[in-house]
């Protein structure tokens, strides 16, 4: 790996000159009164005079700020795909609502088009593009290229041509550490010594003639401890300190074994000539190398210089945590913070986080290990190649392996990511923000009277009206409060799906007055959520109507569009912002409610299928059964076994062991689908098992 001076990043040859359309046959004020359905139209015909050429895409909203920035091979394609809404993206419809204009850049090839668009976003920093939540300078090591003497130093800018830069590293102490560690495995000047600073002024005014009176000046601190190489008292040429400059950015750059391995022999020599000082000096270099490598995890026995990107999701943020292998080892780890979650695309995540974090870094791998290949891998490719600009002429490719030590590598990145953003979130309470967020926003969207601080949801779970089950989760102050948990088996006869009448038996069972009174069932709740939408509100109101019930909020959500309906609304649902906290919330309780419900279900529908075959064997008791299941393992083995096998197992009696038989062979394919079904039920969690079983509604 090697490290350049940066330079300003090569202007893609634009062959089409940036347009902002506009219709100019509109009068002055009417786009203030349009309609969305009328901007709409107006923009797919300024679209139908865009190209068909590669480029990037900036929309606009009504105020002229750029909201996005995009690349495409073919940009009226891909610009109609988000007015169509042929674009499945969670944020293509609040993007397209805000929508009012656009510009657009086209440019030879698809690199190009990579190249603009970073420089775009940089330049507007669009609201619905992806960037660093943290979008602050991070640390680099520098070494000051443009001097006589160059200094290493620790430093957030990088915008000097005459400097080459080393990072990011986004732990500060670990840039320190690593000047400090730098500078005793090769003696280099540090810019913040005064007298490095000193001897820069006299060599830029005096030059040659400062550097001919160096000998009498005295050694500075750093030269004295060993960390100074004495360019201030003229102990090193700059032949000499020049060549200690390679060797340091080599170091910096990873490369420590080919480092280790030319010590070594610069310390074999100098114990031949007998100098033996100057041994022990670069023997004690060798083992500081030895120590900084005993921390560095061996990880890739056939990965030489590699980045392995892990990113983990939630809500609206993520976590990316990059691990920069080099000579097999991990010497550096860097995490970031994104200010895009769930509500984008992996593909877009990925797409933007490559974008920004390679835009500052100056370290350019060979290979890039993600989860799965982003969709430009190859333009991609090309432009950090161009970057690492090697003289040997190699390539930087990305891999995305599906097992193996480097699909391990993306799974340990991906462990980092999560807890990067685990950290993030304890350190900026973005929890409780979240949720104080969503009950607020529940609040006003529902119009309640106060923050839905309990809320009950509740699921139904049947096929075609058996084994029928209710579930009824508890979310307490916005988090799930399990201990609350409850589960209703269906009492009412069922001879097909009915979950109106399944619901109305849940609300007569869980908001009777005896059950209200039940300290067990916890207090009222704030508001109830019913999974079905509309016509289970309708049922539930009819019920609460015949039972007097008052005073506590209802919603049915509608599955399809996560939509809202409320009894005091009949004009249509409330719909919840796209991204907000608050539907982020109502997701979360209903697919709780689901889990819980379906869980319950396949429990039940596994006992009561596989109980309802050895039932019908006459002297078929429960003991009985236990004993056979326990002996054969599972009912699979037990419905193959054959009448030899069941009468040697000894656990039933011999007529017994004959009337089995005959049973399973009459099931046949009946029976195996009902073992396949009682082996994959699932089981339900320990903290989970709430029932409703008659009058103890705590009994699992």
């Amino acid at each position: 790996m090697s490290a350049r001076p940066t330079q300003p990043e090569p202007r893609p040859s634009v062959t089409y000159a940036a347009l902002s359309l506009e219709n100019p046959q509109q009068p002055d004020g009417a786009a203030a009164d349009e309609t969305q359905a009328q901007k709409l139209a107006r923009i797919k015909r300024e679209l139908d005079s865009v190209p068909t050429l590669p480029g990037c895409y900036l929309w606009k909203n009504r105020a002229g700020e750029v909201i996005y920035v995009g690349k495409a091979k073919q940009l009226r394609a891909r610009m109609r795909q988000y007015v169509n809404f042929q674009d499945s993206r969670a944020k293509i419809p609040l993007l397209v609502e805000q929508i009012h204009s656009f510009e657009y850049l086209v440019v030879d090839n698809e690199h190009e088009s990579l190249v603009l668009e970073r420089n775009l976003i940089g330049q507007y920093a669009p609201l619905f593009n992806a960037d660093f939540k943290d979008d602050k300078s991070y640390p680099f090591i520098a070494l000051t290229k443009g001097d006589v003497f160059p200094a290493i130093k620790y430093t957030r800018e990088r915008h000097r041509s005459d400097t080459v830069y080393f990072g990011p590293y986004t732990d500060s102490r670990a840039a320190r550490h690593m000047v400090d560690v730098a500078r005793r495995v090769v003696p280099l000047c540090a810019a913040s010594c005064a007298d490095w600073r000193a001897l820069k002024r006299r060599l830029g005014r005096d030059g040659q003639a400062a550097l001919g009176a160096l000998e009498q000046e005295r050694p500075c601190f750093d030269c004295h401890v060993g960390l100074g190489p004495g360019a201030c008292c003229g102990r090193i040429s700059p032949a000499e300190y020049a060549a200690n400059v390679k060797r340091i950015a080599r170091f910096l750059g990873g490369h420590h074994r080919e480092f280790t391995d030319e010590l070594t022999r610069e310390m074999t020599e100098a114990a031949a000539s007998l100098e033996f000082e100057r041994a022990m000096r670069i023997k004690d270099r060798i083992d500081t190398i030895a120590a900084l490598g005993d921390k560095q995890r061996a990880v890739a026995a056939h990965t030489d210089d590699a980045d392995v990107i892990g990113i983990d999701r939630e809500e609206t943020v993520a976590g990316a945590h990059v691990l920069m292998i080099r000579e097999g080892r991990i010497v550096n780890s860097n995490e970031f913070v994104l200010n895009r979650g769930r509500d984008v695309p992996d593909e877009d995540l990925l797409h933007m986080f490559l974008l920004r974090y390679y835009e500052v870094s100056t370290s350019i791998p060979h290979e890039v290990i993600v989860r799965e290949l982003p969709e430009d891998a190859e333009a991609m490719g090309a432009w950090l190649t161009e970057r690492l600009a090697s003289p040997h002429g190699a390539k930087v490719r990305f891999v995305a392996p599906q097992k193996g030590e480097k699909a391990d590598l993306v799974e340990m990145a991906e462990r980092n990511a999560k807890h990067t953003l685990m950290r993030y979130k304890v350190r900026t309470n973005y929890d409780d923000k979240r949720i104080n967020q969503a009950l607020m926003q529940l609040e006003s969207a529902l119009a309640l009277d106060g923050p839905p601080l309990r809320i009950e949801c509740f699921d139904i779970s049947t096929i075609h009206g058996s084994y029928t089950v209710a579930s009824m989760v508890v979310f307490t102050n916005g988090r799930p409060d399990k201990n609350q948990y409850r589960r209703f088996r269906i009492k009412t006869p069922l001879d097909e799906a009915n979950d109106f009448l399944s619901m109305q038996e849940v609300m007569r069972r869980r908001y009777g007055p005896a059950r209200m009174a039940d300290e067990r069932f916890g207090k009222r709740p704030d508001l109830i959520i019913l999974d079905g939408g509309k016509p289970q509100l309708n049922a539930v109101i009819s019920m609460f109507e015949e039972m007097g019930v008052e005073g506590i909020a209802l919603a049915g959500l509608a599955k399809r569009d996560e939509e809202l309906f409320v009894p005091w609304q009949s004009a249509g649902p409330v719909v919840l912002p796209s991204g907000s906290a608050s539907l982020y919330l109502v997701k979360q309780v209903r697919d709780e409610a689901h889990r819980f419900a379906i869980t319950y279900h396949r429990e039940l529908r596994g006992k009561g299928m596989t109980a309802s075959i050895l039932d019908e064997v006459p002297g078929m008791g429960p003991v009985r059964k236990k004993a056979l299941l326990r002996h054969f393992k599972s009912f699979k083995r037990l419905r193959e076994a054959s009448l030899d096998d069941i009468m040697e197992a000894r656990v039933i009696p011999v007529e017994v062991a004959r009337e089995l038989h005959a049973v399973l062979r009459q099931y046949g394919g009946k029976a195996s689908r009902v073992a396949d079904e009682a082996e994959a039920t699932a089981a339900v969690p320990a903290q989970d098992r709430r029932a409703d079983a008659g009058d103890d509604p705590t009994r699992p």
